[in-house]
């Protein structure tokens, strides 16, 4: 048997233990309330469990089968999921930036996708309170969106090479560019070291430098009651003879058990929430919980992410510092001179030896093996690289479903079915030209183009309309009051810049919202 404090019934379970759900369950508990979190990985020691190994350290993101489709099958793991306390957090770049003011707007202002129920006023104020709280280190002055500055703790410094010969380029182009801001705290803060720039962020930051909810919002959450259980895979979402969420069901080694609870809330990822929906379904709700409208699992975003890999008559290291430490956003807002609607952020981004293996073997130029694929790895240290975080307009084809086959567990195994449209096409050669260019612009010799994704955002969609969305801007399901949605699926589009952030703001606010509806809620 597991320890279950709140055998009976809690007033909140949390599905996920990432970047939505560590924020929820510490906000929640420390309010009072009693707050269980089921998390399917593990609970990981950094200074025990963490290396630096990227082919050991691959376990940080979800390796589940999923089975993919669409004319740009996308590819599912660690580039874009977590598993275990922290998820996604234990192994992001920590890039750390807002949405713009035109990202909660776009279909008034450029006539593509949808306007979200709410502006980046509203958010505003969960952004600087997130940032505060985990002591974000920026730039004094940050040239984009509604907010340049200055950030809780000063810009990182010294930076990579990478990023030295990304800025220049930039500036030889008459492209502005910055040091990012960065959940990586560049002086002591909260009993954790400055970071060292060991670089090995993606996995897992063995000297807790390096901000995620498995070393922050977790333990603050416990230290107030909550309690958190490992290596737990919720299966079910129970429903009452009112329609209304009781509990869930999970499986622990092999067993399962169930957790009542008064609310739940599913944080679980932009694939294993619709995924938990659709598999919930009952006589009452026969097409999945929270899905009247036909919207659960539908319009799934990745952002197109192609990297672009040139040489130099120099040492570069891509291995040497933070994986991010220049970035420019000049090609964010949408220009109709272009040719297509919105924008993306480029970044310098350092890659190790085998992830540069991986990216190269993947070129557009073809699949490079064997005897030439030897050849360039001994030229690793001469390479230089940025990626781009390019917007991806929501399409509700691109959808999350489930699969004949099954997991261990009975469980149908999400089907995750994408394709680029032609808006999104433009904006990547666009970008890749861009690229191509600054790299250029510094003495480097254009070699590679690897395709790519990263993060996921969509499938449960905020909205007002319960015809056209599956929940409101708290997070609460139009269909069912007392069971909320709070992660990277209630985006309604993708923006051009990495969403941790806009995932823990949204979280806090639905923190606030569950605080203020408690008697509503019957907490």
């Amino acid at each position: 048997m597991i320890l279950r404090k709140f055998a009976d019934e809690a007033d909140v379970v949390i599905v996920g233990a990432g970047a939505a759900g560590g924020v929820l369950a510490k906000e929640l508990s420390e309010a009072g309330f009693r707050v269980v979190v089921l998390e399917a990985g593990p609970f990981r020691d950094p200074q025990q469990d963490f290396a630096s190994d990227e082919l050991t350290m691959k376990n940080l993101g979800w390796q589940d089968t999923r089975i993919v489709d669409g004319k740009d099958p996308l590819t599912m793991g660690h580039n874009n999921s977590g598993r275990g306390v922290g998820g996604g957090t234990v192994h992001f770049t920590a890039v750390f930036l807002r949405f713009h003011e035109s990202d909660f707007r776009t279909k008034t202002l450029d006539g593509v996708g949808e306007d979200w129920p709410i502006r980046y006023e509203e958010l505003e104020p969960y952004y600087s309170r997130i940032e505060k709280a985990i002591a974000v280190s920026g730039p004094k002055h940050f040239p984009w969106g509604s907010y340049h500055g200055p950030y809780p703790y000063p810009e990182r410094d010294p930076l990579s090479p990478n990023a030295y010969l990304f800025m220049k380029g930039c500036e030889n182009l008459g492209i502005r560019s910055s040091v990012p801001p960065l959940a990586i705290i560049s002086a002591p803060f909260d009993g954790r070291p400055p970071c060292i720039n060991r670089g090995f962020c993606n996995q897992g930051c063995m000297p807790n430098s390096k901000f995620s909810t498995l070393i922050v919002h977790i333990p603050k959450a416990i230290a107030a009651g909550a309690e958190v259980l490992a290596d737990c895979m919720v299966t079910q979402v129970i429903t009452g003879s009112d329609g209304k969420v009781t509990g869930v069901t999970f499986v622990h080694e092999g067993v399962t058990y169930a957790q009542k609870a008064k609310v739940v809330i599913l944080s679980a990822f932009a694939v294993e929430t619709p995924r938990l929906l659709l598999h919930s379904a009952n006589n009452r709700y026969p097409d999945g919980l929270a899905n009247s409208s036909g919207w659960v699992g539908k319009a799934i975003m990745p952002h197109s992410s192609e990297d672009v890999y040139a040489k130099f008559d120099r040492d570069i290291r891509l291995y040497k510092g933070t994986p991010v430490l220049a970035t420019t956003q000049d090609f964010y807002e949408t220009d109709k001179s272009r040719g297509f609607a919105r924008g993306y952020t480029l970044h310098a981004h350092g890659a190790r030896p085998v992830g540069f293996a991986q990216g190269l073997s993947k070129s557009r130029t073809g699949p490079i093996w064997g005897s030439r694929l030897k050849e360039e790895l001994l030229d690793y240290n001469y390479y230089g690289r940025i990626t781009m975080v390019g917007e991806v307009l929501p399409n509700p084809d691109n959808r999350v479903t489930l699969a004949g086959e099954k997991d261990e567990n009975g469980v149908p195994r999400a089907k995750v079915t994408f394709s680029y449209g032609e808006n999104d096409r433009k904006l990547i050669e666009h970008a890749v030209g861009k690229m191509s260019a600054i790299l250029e612009a510094e003495g480097g010799d254009v070699k590679y183009v690897v395709p790519d994704t990263a993060h996921l955002m969509g499938g449960c969609r905020m909205g007002t309309n319960p015809q056209t969305s599956v929940v409101n801007s708290y997070g609460q399901c139009h269909d069912i009051p007392n069971l909320f949605v709070c992660d990277a699926s209630m985006f309604v589009t993708s923006g051009g810049a990495n969403p941790t952030n806009t995932v823990m703001s949204l979280a806090l606010r639905t923190a606030d919202y569950i605080k203020e509806q408690a008697r509503k809620l019957e907490l």
